[in-house]
């Protein structure tokens, strides 16, 4: 081995956590994504809130690009009442996430929306970290996406960015845009 490759950090994939009350968090990702792409990774992208039914943008785009993309989620859960269905969707949606981070098949995986099945309480923050901590991959990226991020998470995050709200077209009355917003 030369002194210049000796000298060389070996990968380490990092945990990065996108959170706040901002708008930004899984496009953050997607950018992270994007860029992955064109280095040939490979790349899993698992959403446990969006709904299967509503094609988004980036969902059209990654099915172009040949990027594994789930949807693990039926929308947004406003009411008590809807909240078991989206549990169970969500828990299924972390059974997924733990076949493709063992699997150790990937370079990057995301997972959109994860902070939410953890603040609802559906998943245990400890039991999922520690999980993370001992099952990742060394050298396989983790983007976690979503309001409210628990301390666990923030913990062991190599990486945390906070969306802060300044300002939102929709506090002008103006509704989400193909485009932009989805």
């Amino acid at each position: 081995m030369n002194s210049e490759n000796s000298n060389q950090q070996q990968p380490k994939g990092l945990i990065v956590v996108n959170t706040g009350d901002g708008k930004g968090k899984t496009t953050a990702a997607l950018g992270v994504i994007f860029r992955s792409w064109g280095y040939a990774s490979r790349i899993c992208m698992i959403q446990f809130i969006k709904s299967s039914v509503f094609e988004t943008g980036e969902f059209k785009a990654a099915r172009q690009l040949d990027i594994e993309w789930h949807r693990c989620g039926d929308g947004f859960v406003f009411h008590k009442e809807e909240q078991n269905e989206a549990a169970a969707m969500a828990l299924e949606g972390w059974k997924l996430a733990q076949q493709k981070i063992l699997s150790a098949a990937y370079d990057l995986i995301v997972l959109d929306e994860f902070t939410y099945p953890l603040i609802f309480e559906w998943l245990n923050p400890v039991e999922v970290t520690d999980w993370i901590l001992r099952n990742k991959p060394a050298a396989m990226h983790l983007v976690i996406t979503g309001r409210n991020a628990p301390q666990e998470l923030i913990d062991i995050a190599d990486l945390v960015t906070e969306m802060k709200l300044i300002k939102h077209p929709f506090q002008n009355g103006i509704r989400a845009q193909a485009g932009i917003d989805f």
